[in-house]
Parts: structure tokens; C-alpha cells; sequence
């Protein structure tokens, strides 16, 4: 069992890190919300920045700020994946829609049950226990959507303003990248806040109690 000291000296060292990992799924995602360009190549760029970036963040947030076990063994396996990741799509940029297919969903398989298995772990221990399932059941959700579309999927389509266009597997590829950084960001920062307002919160009523 784990005391209130315990949930509180979590909240203090993990909420900073919370924040800092929403932010590059939230420019990933405003970046192709405004972009007309939904090419493959994009995708293999936007999705290297976000696995890179975030696998940076949730590793170092677990060197320093959770306590040493398996659940930050499980975090620094997820950083390195999206590390090695992020790498390969950045080197690759040029790689065709079945290999963008492979990435996001390999990718996003491995983190998400990670993420999900450190979550199951923490459950009655951590706070932060309840938004690890949350955003690693939406990567393993974001990987099966992935693996929903075929690599050479291609509808023809005649936009309102009278242009022939085509609705194709790389349009919808970085469109689900860009919502689920988009909700993934939003939901971390809600978290990150959670956790430092639930922190003053207890300290406030200890400090009601001690008077």
C-alpha cells in the first residue's frame, strides 16, 4: 500500500514532465492541421519529431522523476523505441506508404502496450496511473487505425471548388497522426495540470489539519 506521502512526491516530480511531453504532439499536430501538404514524406518528418521528441522527454522523465523499477524500466524501453523510431523515419523520409505503415504502427503498438502494462501496474499507487492506460490504450488505437489502411488506397474525389482531387492513404495517415497528437496533447496537459493542482490540494489540507 502506498501512503499519501507517496502520491504526493510523485505528482511534485512527474507533472513537469507530463507538460513538457504534451508539447510536441501538440505542434505535430497544429503543424498539419494548417499544412496543405499530406504527402508521405510529411508524414515520415512529422512522425519522426514527435517519436524522437517525446521519446526523449519520457525517458529522461523517468530517469528523474519516478522511482527505480520495473515501471521505469518500462518508460526508458518506451523512450528508446521512439527514439530508434524517430531516427529511422527521419532517414527514411523518402520511403514509400507501406513502410510509413510499418513505422507509425510498430511504433505505436510497442509504446502504447508499454504504456498501458505501466499504467496496470500503477493502478492504486500512482496518480498518474489512470493516464498512462489512457494514452496507451489511444496509441494502441492509433495502431490498429493504421493498420486499417491500405498502403495503395486511392479515391478520387471533386472538391467545391471544382478541382479533381484524391483522397489517399498518405491523407489519411498524417491526418490520424495529427489527431492523435492532437488529443494526445490535450488530454497530457489536462493530466500535467491535474497533477500539480491535486499536489497543492493536499498540501493545503495538511496545512488545515496542522493548524
Amino acid at each position: 500500500m502506498s501512503s499519501p506521502d507517496d502520491h504526493t512526491l510523485h505528482s511534485t516530480r512527474y507533472w513537469p514532465w507530463v507538460l513538457l511531453r504534451a508539447l510536441p504532439a501538440a505542434v505535430v499536430a497544429v503543424f498539419i492541421t494548417f499544412s496543405a501538404d499530406h504527402s508521405t514524406v510529411l508524414g515520415f518528418i512529422m512522425f519522426g519529431v514527435l517519436a524522437v521528441a517525446s521519446g526523449v522527454i519520457v525517458a529522461l522523465g523517468a530517469v528523474l522523476a519516478l522511482e527505480p523499477g520495473i515501471v521505469r524500466w518500462c518508460f526508458l524501453a518506451q523512450g528508446a523505441i521512439g527514439v530508434v523510431a524517430g531516427i529511422v523515419a527521419l532517414a527514411f523520409s523518402g520511403a514509400g506508404t507501406g513502410f510509413l505503415i510499418f513505422l507509425l504502427s510498430g511504433y505505436a503498438i510497442l509504446t502504447g502496450f508499454l504504456e498501458l502494462y505501466s499504467g496496470l501496474r500503477s493502478r492504486g499507487r500512482l496518480d498518474s496511473a489512470r493516464d498512462w492506460l489512457f494514452a496507451g490504450g489511444l496509441t494502441v488505437l492509433f495502431a490498429v487505425a493504421v493498420l486499417l489502411v491500405p498502403a495503395d488506397y486511392s479515391q478520387p474525389f471533386m472538391g467545391p471548388d471544382g478541382v479533381d482531387r484524391a483522397l489517399t492513404a498518405s491523407v489519411i495517415l498524417v491526418g490520424l497522426l495529427g489527431a492523435y497528437g492532437a488529443i494526445l496533447g490535450v488530454y497530457l496537459v489536462i493530466a500535467g495540470l491535474s497533477l500539480k493542482w491535486a499536489n497543492r490540494t493536499v498540501a493545503a489540507t495538511a496545512a488545515e489539519s496542522g493548524s
